[in-house]
């Protein structure tokens, strides 16, 4: 038992410090996900320790010190996104005709056949845009009937997993699919207008992972994001950048992006809004984001119901309020961020 302690206990241990090396071979980055998993399996591992003590006093009281001080670390990246923490997006007090727009975002899964599922699921929270991910041509086709409720759509379906559907109710202008950084890996980019004639920049985005199955570093993922935020920051109207970034909240690479980019995320001070994986519950993580600009504001954010996918779809309404640039800050970049920025977009 004490040798299996001591095993679990330094990779608990392994599996929180290796994210601080900023190397984007995968193996380094895939630690980033697992936070909350990591702090459960930190905890058990003191409890079992205080269980089933050492005979060696200072390995004992070594490992359960190294222990405490990872739980308290873990502790502290989570606090951002718990209800204890300040919201970094404001939440409406009075709704303002003609400026709100909602948007559900949907990693559907390929190879799921449920698209009546999909359907019931946009029907019921009636949004103004829907995005579609890993959109192939069948998935095209049988979501057609959207097009009669959403008359403004924007597609690019692919049968490589990477492939977007957008509609809208809410007109578009200058929309564009873009291939940024990789050939097949394809971005929506576009201007929606709202009831008020307000405009809204809009960025649909699915980078690929840093997995051993798909990529094995986070170099394209990481510059195709630090490229939006480009994009964002140079923008004259308010942003909305919404996907599945292939990356959690609180990682380096998020972190850098909405530091680059000026954007906020509604999920800070609010909770994790796991999306990954819907079939295994312990292993959950937010993958599926929006970000936005600060003269925008949260009237709801709400993970939906699954549809044999295995992401969950999200829902968040937001509203335009041009006084709420006085009221919201984003983080600010130092010079060793700017750098950073520069060397991950001169990369691939």
């Amino acid at each position: 038992m004490q040798l299996f302690l001591i095993i679990f206990s330094t990779i608990i241990i392994f599996a929180t410090l290796i994210p601080l090396i900023k190397k984007e071979y995968w193996v380094f980055r895939i630690f980033e996900y697992p936070r909350l998993q990591k702090l459960v399996a930190n905890l058990l591992c003191i409890v079992l320790w205080a269980v089933f003590p050492s005979s060696n006093t200072i390995i004992n009281t070594v490992f359960l010190i190294l222990l405490a001080i990872n739980a308290i670390y873990i502790i502290y990246l989570i606090l951002p996104f718990t209800r204890i923490w300040k919201k970094q997006v404001l939440t409406i007090t009075k709704e303002i005709n003609g400026n709100g727009i909602s948007l559900m975002i949907a990693n559907v899964y390929q190879d799921n056949t449920n698209y009546k599922g999909c359907l019931n699921e946009i029907s019921k929270v009636n949004p103004d845009i829907v995005l579609l991910l890993e959109t192939g041509l069948k998935w095209e086709m049988e979501t057609k009937i959207l097009d009669k409720d959403f008359p403004y759509t924007i597609k690019a379906p692919l049968d490589n997993t990477y492939g977007m559907l957008l509609y809208s109710k809410l007109p578009l202008e200058d929309g564009s699919v873009k291939f940024l950084v990789e050939d097949e890996i394809p971005s929506i980019h576009t201007i929606v207008v709202l009831p008020n004639e307000k405009r809204i920049q809009l960025y649909a985005v699915h980078p690929t992972p840093p997995v051993p199955t798909e990529n094995p570093t986070s170099m394209e993922r990481d510059k195709e994001l630090l490229l939006i935020a480009d994009l964002a920051k140079d923008s004259q109207i308010p942003v909305i950048v919404i996907g599945d970034l292939n990356d959690v909240a609180w990682s380096f690479t998020t972190k850098l992006f909405l530091k680059m980019s000026g954007l906020l995320d509604p999920r800070r001070g609010r909770g994790f809004f796991n999306t990954f994986n819907a079939h295994y519950p312990f292993f959950r993580f937010p993958l599926d984001h929006a970000f936005i600009s600060v003269d925008l504001k949260l009237k709801k954010i709400k993970r939906l119901n699954n549809f044999n996918s295995d992401h969950f779809p999200m829902f968040i309404s937001l509203q335009y309020e041009e006084k709420a640039k006085l009221q919201q800050e984003g983080f600010e970049p130092d010079a060793d961020d700017i750098a950073t920025a520069n060397e991950k977009k001169q990369a691939v």
